[in-house]
């Protein structure tokens, strides 16, 4: 096992918590769970941006298999729906107006170009994009079998979650494009700090 004080799920376009949390982790590397059960409805799959009508959830369809426990490496992409040109055309909508989404469109539209066969390395090449992109120096590494516990180290794999929101207070407000229409929203996908604040979000971070 690495040396690390935090272990984490693979993300799709990560929360601000789960990055702010991987930046705060001891030493060079964030540890990614690669062996657990393949959970629904989290952010393994989903991602939840700032749309002209309030929030959004970008959900990326996933084939059932026959198992009914399928380990997270082994989980396939469902292309049955056209959801990558879904996807990229809600987030241009969304951001279009922000003041670095053109700065950084060229990184993230590949992403929705190409196919990927398996959930986890879509999840961790977008990872991997955005710690580049906001800075954070630090490498991923990668649990070798799965354990229900880890003594030591702080475990998100279930922490971060969809239904379990934090107080608003808790986040620091930032600009947002449809902010004066809707509000606020804290704790949304990193791309929405990273389209409004750009290289300001390491700070904000």
């Amino acid at each position: 096992m690495e040396k690390t004080d935090k272990l984490f799920p693979s993300f799709y376009l990560a929360p601000i918590e789960a990055i702010s949390e991987m930046l705060l982790a001891d030493g060079d590397e964030i540890l990614i769970e690669k062996f657990e059960h393949y959970p629904k409805q989290t952010y393994r799959n989903r991602a939840t941006i700032y749309s002209p009508n309030g929030k959004l959830d970008l959900i990326i369809p996933v084939i059932r298999g026959t198992k009914v426990h399928t380990v997270m490496k082994d989980v396939r992409i469902s292309y049955d729906s056209d959801w990558q040109r879904l996807h990229w055309m809600s987030l241009q909508t969304s951001y279009r107006r922000s003041a670095y989404f053109e700065f950084y469109e060229d990184d993230f539209a590949p992403f929705y170009n190409k196919t990927y066969e398996f959930l986890f390395d879509f999840n961790i090449e977008l990872t991997v994009l955005l710690l580049r992109l906001l800075k954070i120096r630090k490498t991923l590494a990668f649990t070798n079998s799965y354990q229900d516990e880890y003594s030591g180290i702080q475990d998100f794999r279930n922490g971060i979650h969809p239904k379990q929101l934090r107080q608003t207070e808790y986040f620091k407000p930032y600009f947002q494009v449809f902010e004066p229409k809707h509000g606020f929203f804290p704790n949304l996908s990193i791309v929405d700090l990273l389209f409004n604040q750009g290289p300001n979000s390491l700070n904000y971070l």
